[in-house]
């Protein structure tokens, strides 16, 4: 097997193709569809953990994987919160805060590694992450369960995990700046 196509580069390939059929699940809610879509959901999350730790563990990490992974998890949380604004099931300011963040940290990231500062991922931004994914869970689901209604708890973990996604974005833009600092260089 080629090692740019090892089962951890896979896995994020997995998820990247994961996303559509999500997207697609959701474009037509339903009990049924939007159950498939938080089964598919919560298996290509845990894709993610998955192909982490298989790469550090087995020594398979890529230059592909470290392009795939962060781009299979944004591409998947983002689709999915694109997807709940479209359907009215979660605020669009949220959204925006959260995908800017993303794509905020994605470009530091990138002139990051043209300045030669490492800007790997911190507790924040992994727990931001865990907590991005139980939000949207109840908010993919969206029908009541019996008596209980997710809508609620998965509205109270977007406004928590958006808070995270601000500090963690805070966070790595004052880790840019330091490193920038260190070196004695200017943008």
């Amino acid at each position: 097997m080629n090692s740019w196509l090892n089962w951890p580069n896979r896995l994020s390939l997995l998820r990247i193709l994961a996303v559509p059929l999500i997207v697609l699940l959701l474009y037509f809610p339903n009990r049924i569809t939007c159950l498939l879509a938080l089964v598919l959901f919560l298996l290509a999350a845990l894709t993610d953990l998955v192909d982490g730790l298989w790469a550090r563990r087995k020594n398979l990490v890529t230059n592909l994987g470290k392009f795939l992974d962060p781009l299979a998890d944004k591409l998947l949380i983002a689709s999915v919160l694109i997807m709940l604004v479209h359907l009215k099931w979660a605020p669009a300011w949220v959204v925006v805060l959260i995908v800017g963040r993303e794509l905020a940290v994605t470009g530091l990231r990138a002139v990051a590694v043209e300045q030669g500062i490492v800007m790997a991922a911190d507790k924040f931004g992994k727990a931001k992450t865990i907590l991005q994914i139980a939000a949207l869970c109840p908010l993919i689901f969206h029908y009541d369960i019996g008596q209980f209604d997710p809508k609620p708890a998965g509205m109270a973990l977007l406004y928590a995990a958006l808070v995270l996604t601000v500090v963690s974005g805070a966070n790595y833009m004052r880790g840019f700046f330091a490193g920038l600092r260190r070196k004695g260089e200017e943008i």
